[in-house]
C-alpha cells in the first residue's frame, strides 16, 4: 500500500486506470463472495481516496462511488456496513472543486432502506439500521453545504430520508423538556443507539435547512405521524417538533408554524383527539417561537385558532343533536367529551401565545377575539355562526371569553385608556353578554385582568367584611390625568354593568364575588374624590334595590347584593379613612351581626343560611343611610351634594334604538316649560357672567346628569298632561320672543301675516324670504312654520 499510495501520488493521471482496475477485481471477488479480498480493496481505495486530492480524482472517485453501491447492493450485512464506512470517509474529504454531474439518488435511495431493516437477529438489524442512519448523515454532510448541488432538499430525497430518521428516533424514551431544548446525544450513545444517531443526524439535518428548502424538511413529518397514527397520544410529535423548533435558525420559526396551521386545516374532519394532538404540538412549536422571531405569522396563528374553535362548537352542537337531546347539554362537562379536548386545547395554546406578544401586539389580538364574539341580534363579529344554535352561540361566546381571559392574563399597560379603549370597552360590556352568568364571570375576570396594575386581585379575593384593609398592604399610585379622563367619559358605563350585574337572577356566589372585586379594584385604580362619591351612590341605589325589590329577586339574590354593598362600604371607609364614615359603616355591620346576619357575606353565603321572609320589617339601623354618610363625608371635605341624588342607569344606545325612541324624540324639542322658568320679558336682558367656575360646571356635565333628566321627566309629563290652552299660551309667549330676537340679533325685519293661512315674510337687504305655515292650531296668534 505504500508503493501504490506513493506511485498515485507521484502520478495523478494513473488514479483512473488503478480505480477502474480495483473496481473491477472487487467486483469480481464480491460475486465470488471472497470476502477477504473484498476488504483488501476497500481498504486500498479508502487510503488512496484519503491520499490523494488532486483534480484528476474525480475519475477515481467514480470508481470508488460504483463499488460502494456493490457493495450496498449486496445482501451480506458485513459488506453493506463495510461499503458504508467507506462512503462516510468520503463524505467528511472536501473537495477542492465540486463535481456537479455526480449524483447520490441511489445512495439516499439504499440508506433509507437500511434504515428500515427488518433482519432476523436483532445485533444485525441495529449494526444495519446504524450504518443506513450513518450513510444518510454522510450524504447530508456531502452535499447540503454547496447551494449548486442542492438536490438532496428536493421532496423526492426528504420523503425517504426524513422517514427513515423519525422511523428510528421512535425508539427514544420520551422525556419531558418543556422547559427548555430536548437533550443533546452523548458521544457513546451515538454508535450504539439507533434511535440517538437518528436524531443527532435528523438535528443537524434540519440545522443546515434554509429558507427556500425548510418546507421541505418539516411536511415529511406531517406524512409519517399521518401514517403510523402518532397524533394520538402525541408525545412523539411534541419531541420532533421540540428538536425541529430548537435546530432551525431562529429567523425560520414562522414557517414551521404555517406548516402546522396548514396541516391542522388539512385534518379539520379528522377525530377529535387528532385535532387535538396537532394543537398541542402547535402550543409547543409557538411556546419556543414566542421566545424569538414569530414574523407575520401572528393574526394567522389566531386566525385558524378561532375558525377550528368554532368548528368545535359545531361539531359537538351537532353531536349533541344527534343524541339523546334530554341527557345531553352544554352545562355538564364530561371528560369523555372529545371536543372539549380540543377547545381546552386551542384556548390554552391562545392565551399562551398571546401571554407572550409584546404589549402592542397583545392589544391587536384582545381587539381581535373581541371581534370575534358573537352577539345576539348584530352582525358586528366576524365569526360565522349560523350553523351553531343558541346553545352553540353561547358556548362559542364562552370559549372565546375565555380566550381573551387568557390573553389578557399579565396584561400591564400604563394607563387604563390603553388597557380598556373604547372600541373594546363597549362590545365587551355589551347587554347580550349579560343573559348568562358564565359570560358575566367571565367579562368580570377579563376587566380585573386590564384594570388590576399592581396585582391587588389576590388580596381582595373573596367576599368578606375585611377587619383591617391596611393589612392586605394594597398597592396603588395616584390617579393620573388620563385616568381620570377615562372615568369621566365611561364610568356611568362601568357603574350600569355592575349595577344591573347584580340584579341578576341566575347569580351565583362567584357573580357577587366578582362583582365587588370589581368595586374594589376601581376604587384602588381609578377612584378619585369624584369617583368614590359615584361609587358610594351606586352601592346605596343597590341596597335601595334589595328592598324594593321591584325585579323581584328571590330572597337570596337580596342578601347577596346586601352582602355585597356592605363587604365593599367597609372596604371603601377603610380605604378613604374617613373616621365618621368608618364608624357608621362598622355599626350598621355590628348590628347586622346580631340583628340580621344574613345580609353579611360570611353568612349569606354559607350553605345552610337561614333567609328571612321580608326585608320590610327589619329597622333602619341595619341599612347604611345617606343622610349619615353624607354628614360623615361632608365633614371631611368631601361635596356630598351628588349623595342626595338616587343612582339612575345611564340610557345606553341600545336604549334609544329600542323603547325609548318616541321619548328621547320628544326630549330633543328642547323647549323649556317647566314652571320655574324665566318669565319671557326678562330673557332678552339677562345674561350670565362667563367665569372659570361657570366654565368647570359646563364642561364637568356628570354632577348635574340627575338633574338634567328630572327637568326632561317633567317637559315629557307637562306635553302628556297638561291642558292644551296652557302648552299654546306658552308657546305663543315664546314664539313672540324668538320673532324679536331673531330680528335684534340679525338685524332682520320681520312682517308677521294677517292671518294663520298668510305667509311669514323677512327681509334682509334686498332679498326677502318667505315661509309657509306647516300646520295651523285653533288661535290665529299661534302658527309654527
Amino acid at each position: 500500500m505504500e508503493k501504490l499510495t506513493f506511485y498515485a501520488v507521484s502520478a495523478p493521471e494513473k488514479l483512473d486506470r488503478i480505480g477502474s482496475y480495483l473496481a473491477e477485481r472487487l467486483s469480481r471477488d464480491v460475486v465470488r463472495h471472497r470476502s477477504g479480498y473484498v476488504l483488501i480493496a476497500m481498504e486500498a481505495l479508502d487510503q488512496l481516496l484519503m491520499a490523494c486530492h488532486s483534480q484528476s480524482i474525480k475519475p477515481f472517485v467514480e470508481s470508488f462511488l460504483h463499488m460502494v453501491a456493490k457493495l450496498l447492493e449486496s445482501g451480506e450485512p458485513k459488506l453493506q456496513v463495510l461499503g458504508t464506512n467507506s462512503f462516510v470517509k468520503f463524505a467528511n474529504i472536501e473537495e477542492d472543486t465540486p463535481s456537479y454531474h455526480r449524483r447520490y439518488d441511489f445512495f439516499v435511495s439504499r440508506f433509507s432502506a437500511m434504515c428500515h431493516s427488518c433482519h432476523t437477529d436483532p445485533e444485525t438489524r441495529t449494526e444495519i439500521r446504524i450504518a443506513g442512519i450513518r450513510g444518510i448523515q454522510g450524504v447530508v454532510r456531502k452535499t447540503v453545504n454547496d447551494e449548486l448541488r442542492a438536490t438532496i432538499w428536493e421532496p423526492q430525497h426528504m420523503d425517504k430520508i426524513v422517514p427513515s430518521l423519525l422511523f428510528n428516533m421512535q425508539k427514544t424514551e420520551e422525556v419531558d423538556s418543556r422547559i427548555g431544548p430536548p437533550p443533546s446525544p452523548s458521544a457513546t450513545d451515538k454508535e450504539e443507539n439507533p434511535a440517538v444517531l437518528a436524531e443527532n443526524c435528523f438535528r443537524e439535518l434540519l440545522g443546515r435547512a434554509t429558507f427556500g428548502n425548510m418546507n421541505n424538511a418539516v411536511r415529511p413529518v406531517f406524512a409519517h405521524l399521518d401514517h403510523h397514527k402518532l397524533w394520538d397520544p402525541n408525545e412523539f410529535a411534541v419531541h420532533c417538533f421540540k428538536i425541529i423548533m430548537y435546530s432551525i435558525q431562529a429567523q425560520y420559526s414562522h414557517h414551521v408554524i404555517q406548516e402546522i396551521l396548514g396541516h391542522l386545516d388539512a385534518r379539520k374532519k379528522d377525530s377529535p383527539r387528532v385535532r387535538a394532538g396537532i394543537i398541542q404540538v402547535l402550543l409547543e412549536a409557538v411556546a419556543i417561537a414566542a421566545k424569538g422571531s414569530i414574523g407575520p405569522t401572528v393574526l394567522e396563528v389566531f386566525n385558524t385558532l378561532l375558525k377550528h374553535l368554532r368548528l368545535s362548537v359545531e361539531f359537538e352542537a351537532n353531536d349533541l343533536q344527534g343524541g339523546s337531546s334530554g341527557s345531553a347539554n352544554f352545562n355538564t362537562s364530561s371528560k369523555d367529551n372529545d371536543e372539549k379536548i380540543v377547545q381546552n386545547a386551542i384556548i390554552q395554546t391562545i392565551g399562551f401565545f398571546g401571554s407572550n406578544l409584546p404589549d402592542y401586539q397583545r392589544s391587536e389580538i384582545m381587539m381581535f377575539i373581541m371581534g370575534k364574539v358573537p352577539v345576539f341580534g348584530t352582525s358586528t363579529h366576524t365569526l360565522d355562526i349560523s350553523q351553531l344554535g343558541d346553545l352553540g352561540t353561547r358556548r362559542i361566546q364562552i370559549m372565546l371569553l375565555r380566550s381573551l381571559l387568557m390573553v389578557t392574563s399579565g396584561y400591564k399597560a400604563k394607563t387604563i385608556v390603553t388597557a380598556l379603549p373604547g372600541s373594546f370597552l363597549d362590545p365587551l360590556l355589551s347587554p347580550s353578554l349579560m343573559e348568562d352568568y358564565e359570560l358575566r364571570q367571565l367579562v368580570l375576570e377579563v376587566m380585573h385582568n386590564l384594570m388590576d396594575r399592581h396585582d391587588n386581585r389576590a388580596k381582595l379575593r373573596g367576599i368578606r367584611i375585611i377587619p383591617d384593609v391596611a393589612d392586605l398592604k394594597i398597592k396603588r399610585e395616584k390617579i393620573c390625568r388620563q385616568d381620570t379622563s377615562f372615568m369621566k367619559k365611561n364610568g356611568q358605563q362601568l357603574y350600569r354593568h355592575i349595577y344591573l350585574g347584580c340584579k341578576e337572577e341566575d347569580n351565583v356566589q362567584k357573580n357577587y364575588e366578582l362583582l365587588y372585586t370589581s368595586l374594589a379594584l376601581i376604587t384602588i385604580e381609578l377612584a378619585n374624590e369624584e369617583v368614590v362619591i359615584d361609587l358610594i351612590r351606586l352601592a346605596i341605589a343597590l341596597q335601595d334595590s334589595a328592598i324594593i325589590n321591584e325585579d323581584n329577586l328571590p330572597m337570596f339574590h337580596r342578601c347577596g347584593i346586601m352582602a355585597l354593598v356592605a363587604a365593599y362600604l367597609n372596604f371603601v371607609s377603610q380605604m378613604i379613612a374617613v373616621p365618621a364614615f368608618c364608624q357608621h359603616v362598622s355599626k350598621v355591620i355590628e348590628i347586622r351581626t346580631m340583628e340580621a346576619p344574613y345580609f353579611l357575606p360570611e353568612h349569606i353565603f354559607r350553605d345552610k343560611c337561614m333567609l328571612p321572609k321580608s326585608l320590610e320589617k327589619h329597622d333602619k339601623n341595619v341599612y347604611f343611610l345617606t343622610n349619615k354618610i353624607a354628614e360623615s363625608l361632608g365633614g371631611s371635605g368631601y361635596n356630598v351634594e351628588r349623595l342626595s341624588v338616587p343612582y339612575v342607569p345611564q340610557v345606553t344606545d341600545e336604549d334609544r334604538l329600542s323603547r325609548r325612541k318616541s321619548i328621547v324624540d320628544t326630549v330633543s324639542i328642547q323647549v323649556d316649560i317647566l314652571p320655574n322658568s324665566i318669565p319671557s320679558d326678562d330673557v332678552v336682558s339677562n345674561t350670565e357672567e362667563i367665569t372659570f367656575e361657570a366654565l368647570k360646571k359646563a364642561i364637568d356635565t356628570s354632577g348635574m346628569e340627575e338633574q338634567e333628566k328630572e327637568k326632561r321627566r317633567l317637559v315629557i309629563e307637562k306635553f302628556q298632561k297638561a291642558p292644551f290652552e296652557e302648552i299654546a299660551a306658552q308657546c305663543e309667549s315664546k314664539a313672540n320672543l324668538l320673532h324679536d330676537r331673531l330680528a335684534q340679533i340679525l338685524e332682520l325685519t320681520i312682517r308677521p301675516p294677517p292671518s294663520p293661512s298668510g305667509t311669514l315674510t323677512i327681509t334682509s337687504g334686498h332679498t326677502q324670504y318667505q315661509s309657509v305655515p306647516v300646520y295651523e292650531m285653533k288661535f290665529p296668534d299661534l302658527c309654527v312654520y
